[in-house]
């Protein structure tokens, strides 16, 4: 731009290129958010690789970056390199291995009484990143992992039936997508203090896993069409805007001459 340009001018280059950036955004909006659940998830998924490297401070502050959208407990989470992908409590009847067997080895741990659901073990087993034996931990839980991964693996499919696929029914959605995770999910926090409304009950990982990616498959099926229509019409109505802006451009600039 140069000084010399009259306002009218400067006004309706500054328009075509807001205009184009939006028309770019709108036209290539499924690559952003697809490339953003990769990275989210994919990142998540780094603190082991960075631990058994030996950066530790690495995956530290990759723990941090994610330490507000999840709670990290160890006996909820993804290990890699260890005997286990992962550990949960006794309580939870698994045929695995269980955490409290193998966090009673772990200096970490020292002195806690692990079988009790307290605020002390939740915030010894947030802040643990794993051992030689057990792994390390991702960033992650095992549901949230199962959630974006599965939204992106939804959403590479949605790439070849975009033209066509429609909203999921919301009845659909609230029955496969938030009815498995609400189960799974309240059944177990309202057991423990301070509700207790009846004996406590530890998810299983599988339910995670499966109420994780049910729910990351119905929110693409939800969303993910009504993007695709109102990003056609935002293509639509943007278009018309930068076109109409380049004839008035081409058409002051000829006047001038």
């Amino acid at each position: 731009m140069t000084s010399g340009q009259a306002p009218d001018e400067r006004n309706l280059r500054h328009i075509i290129r807001t205009n184009r950036l939006a028309l770019r955004l709108a036209r290539h909006w499924l690559v952003i958010v697809l490339g953003f659940l990769l990275l989210y998830t994919g990142l998540a998924l780094t603190p082991p690789l960075f631990m058994k490297a030996g950066w530790e401070g690495a995956a530290n502050i990759v723990h941090k970056i994610y330490a507000p959208m999840c709670h990290q407990f160890a006996f909820r989470s993804w290990f890699l390199f260890g005997e286990q992908l992962v550990y949960p409590r006794e309580v939870a009847g698994s045929s695995l291995g269980s955490f409290e067997s193998y966090a009673s080895q772990d200096p970490h741990f020292a002195g806690l009484d692990l079988a009790l659901w307290s605020a002390d073990l939740q915030l010894k087993s947030r802040s643990f990143r794993g051992n030689e034996q057990m792994g390390y931990k991702t960033a992650l839980c095992e549901r949230d992992v199962a959630i974006y991964g599965v939204m992106f693996l939804a959403g590479l499919l949605f790439t070849r039936v975009r033209r066509w696929l429609r909203p999921a029914p919301l009845m659909l959605y609230v029955l496969l997508g938030l009815g498995p995770l609400g189960l799974d999910g309240f059944s177990q926090m309202f057991s423990y203090t301070p509700f207790e409304f009846w004996p406590i009950r530890e998810s299983l990982p599988h339910y995670r896993v499966i109420s994780g990616a049910l729910f990351g498959l119905m929110n693409v099926w939800l969303a993910f069409p009504y993007l695709e229509m109102s990003m056609n019409e935002t293509q639509a109505a943007v278009g018309n805007k930068l076109r109409l802006a380049e004839r008035r451009l081409a058409a002051l600039q000829a006047a001038q001459r």
